[in-house]
């Protein structure tokens, strides 16, 4: 123990969860007793994630620190019952709370906040039955002092913003449904009580993000009326985030108006807002740091003179989200196809007036490189050497220089992948194509490097990687029923298949990887390349990977697995996946797994299988299944699932549910928001909100 400094250990031991650390490693000798309850271990406490901490170990890890806490960060763990939830009164010295997604009642809330009389940043939800009327003036007295506030609303509700009269950044999630269980539509009149003022004075930050629904956007309005009354002076960061349209009313046109004379560093609005809008123009910016004009129709001139500052250095500029903004490479939008070039010259000017960029979404549009050599967007890319996020439409990537018969067995020719009929159903096979285990292992005929090799290779400190087809849509939308159809994929993609994918595996830093609509994946060799090398990996999220309707990948995907240490959460959708025993004994190599994920359209389980990998896994608390198998036998596993390992598991989540049912709108309503948005539902993640926006 002599041999390891305070220093050596303390970072040693902040890698430890803080309930080992303080109920048992504390113990273990009188050293690391005295360096288990040092301040730099215990000031801030992270519970999110901790699936392991029950109720028990909760409580007793806060009646022996709680004094030290200053941050406590419990979002989302929504298995602690009520009454552990109450013991963070222990906390007095506490800074900053997150207790979104837990267990959480207006009185509770009210008996929590009035002990916490130091409390400057607070996280919460706003559900059904909330009651401002019920907070103590102790507590009104404590959010008073707030500065910093965390709102989902589940209702329409104003929350604890009236009483929060010194805030400087808001940020509000609205997931209001427009029907109840009943089905009988919801009003979005605030609650009675709820028609106080907020207060928007001191503001800095206002963000907020809309689920779907009619009702989440009145909310919303109301919220938008009063701060259009009297836009904040000091302003700088304004951020809303909308599916679909969101129409301008009279106040929003003030608010806008009223920006005008702003300095802003962050912005998102609408897409509605700024279409066919010279809002744009009269806007100012400040060392901004995050743009996103997700969906909007920005052309390559708008995105340069208006957001760009004409091409000048904008090295405070380090998130750009352009997802859905199919003409912002484009000089003129006015004739542009789908299937034309990008404009290279803007995307060499956004890439030289941002260097410093580090988060970069470019997906779900139609990007594709030109054939000019060095103009290819890849080689284009390659010149942002501080990228650590990417997200990019599958046919960006493609190498236009060439030909079919060079793709390395990416395409093949109908005769040799099917079988020809001769006669009255008699059958021949005409050939067997072989292809190599790993495609890394592959070289060109001619001795060309592909572009996107070039471009992984010039990216070291990548770790979120996301190749998405520009035409793909997940078979589970969110408050609606599955999609049956889906849109075929860019011709272009069809360049896009093993060969790319093995190029992943020289990220070596990489945690992160979302792969959806690789028509030309064949046998998936490059999985077991990136399996191989990318030991970080934690998070994988594979969709509609090879031609529909056969899982050829299989194999490959099942080697991957066995390599993949650190993963912790699988999302994995594809038509006709069996979910079998070979797949989940593979799965079972993962040994830090947490979260998993399948989603197919007339896919299968097997029962035992299912049961012997939640058995063998046991750090997996959730386990969500949407497959073409029956009511009758989803319910039979989700059932056993429960009784076998909830006692041991008080995190455990178990949806199991056919995909096309009618029901599965509803069946998914109670899934807990963090499982939601993180993993079930499919969404790009790159530059989605502000780097460092909460915690």
């Amino acid at each position: 123990m002599t041999e390891f400094s305070d220093e050596m250990l303390l970072n040693i031991l902040r890698f430890v969860p803080i309930t080992d650390l303080i109920l048992n490693v504390r113990w273990v000798c009188k050293k690391f007793a005295m360096l288990c309850v040092d301040k730099s271990l215990t000031s801030t406490v992270e519970l999110k994630n901790n699936y392991q901490a029950g109720d028990e170990k909760v409580k007793q890890l806060l009646k022996e620190i709680g004094l030290q806490i200053q941050e406590l960060n419990m979002s989302g763990c929504y298995w602690l019952l009520g009454s552990t939830i109450d013991q963070v009164t222990r906390c007095k010295n506490m800074v900053k709370l997150d207790l979104s997604g837990c267990r959480l009642t207006s009185i509770r809330l009210s008996k929590i906040l009035s002990a916490l009389q130091n409390l400057r940043s607070l996280a919460i939800d706003v559900t059904s039955g909330f009651d401002s009327g019920q907070l103590s003036s102790e507590c009104k007295a404590t959010l008073r002092r707030v500065t910093e506030l965390k709102q989902t609303l589940f209702t329409p509700s104003y929350g604890v913003v009236p009483c929060c009269l010194t805030l400087e950044r808001l940020l509000l999630y609205f997931e209001i449904l427009d029907l109840s269980r009943e089905g009988t539509m919801l009003s979005g009149q605030l609650m009675v009580g709820e028609s106080n003022v907020p207060h928007y004075q001191n503001l800095r930050l206002f963000y907020a993000r809309l689920a779907p629904g009619y009702i989440n956007q009145e909310v919303m309005r109301l919220y938008l009326a009063v701060l259009s009354v009297s836009t904040p002076k000091n302003l700088q960061a304004f951020l809303i985030s909308v599916p679909g349209s969101f129409s301008e009313s009279g106040a929003t046109q003030n608010l806008l108006d009223s920006m005008a004379h702003l300095s802003l560093s962050a912005l998102q609005l609408p897409k509605s807002w700024l279409n066919g809008s010279s809002v744009l123009q009269h806007l100012k910016f400040s060392n901004p740091f995050y743009f996103s004009f997700s969906r909007c129709t920005l052309s390559g001139n708008q995105l340069i003179q208006r957001i760009l500052n004409g091409g000048n250095y904008l090295k405070s500029l380090v998130s750009l989200n352009l997802s859905g903004c199919v003409n912002c490479l484009s000089s003129d939008s006015s004739f542009r196809k789908a299937e034309d070039d990008i404009d290279a010259s803007i995307l060499e000017t956004l890439v030289t007036s941002c260097m410093h960029l580090r988060h970069l979404n470019l997906s779900a549009a139609h990007h594709h490189g030109a054939e000019a050599s060095g103009k290819h967007l890849c080689i284009l890319l390659a010149t942002l050497r501080h990228l650590c996020s990417l997200a990019l439409p599958v046919c960006s990537i493609a190498d236009v220089s060439k030909n079919s018969d060079q793709l390395l067995g990416q395409t093949v020719s109908p005769a040799s992948t099917s079988t020809v009929y001769k006669g009255f159903g008699k059958k021949i096979r005409i050939g067997v194509p072989t292809y190599p285990r790993i495609v890394s292992e592959q070289t060109d005929s001619v001795g060309q490097i592909s572009v996107f090799r070039i471009l992984m290779e010039s990216l070291p400190f990548l770790s979120h990687l996301e190749l998405i087809g520009s035409s793909f849509s997940s078979a589970m939308p969110r408050n609606e029923p599955a999609i049956r159809n889906s849109l075929p994929p860019c011709l272009r993609a069809q360049k896009v298949g093993d060969e790319e994918v093995a190029a992943i595996s020289l990220l070596r830093f990489l945690r992160s990887l979302t792969l959806a609509q690789l028509p030309a994946t064949l046998t998936g060799s490059g999985l077991v390349s990136i399996g191989m090398k990318c030991q970080h990996l934690q998070v994988l999220s594979l969709a509609n990977l090879g031609m529909m309707g056969k899982v050829a990948y299989m194999p490959s995907l099942c080697e991957m697995l066995k390599h993949c240490k650190c993963l912790k959460d699988l999302r994995l959708e594809q038509p006709y996946f069996t979910a079998n025993a070979l797949f989940f004994q593979a799965l079972s190599h993962c040994s830090a797994l947490q979260r998993v994920c399948i989603i197919s359209r007339n896919g299968t389980f097997q029962f035992d299988a299912v049961m012997s990998f939640m058995d063998c896994c046991q750090n997996v608390i959730m386990c969500h299944m949407f497959t073409g198998e029956s009511l009758t036998a989803c319910r039979n596993l989700q059932r056993s699932i429960i009784q076998s390992f909830q006692k041991e598991r008080p995190a455990l989540n178990v949806v199991i549910f056919p995909l096309l049912h009618e029901g599965l709108a509803d069946d998914i309503r109670d899934v807990p928001m963090m499982h939601l948005d993180e993993i079930t539902l499919f969404k790009s993640r790159v530059a989605e909100q502000p780097p460092r926006l909460w915690w």
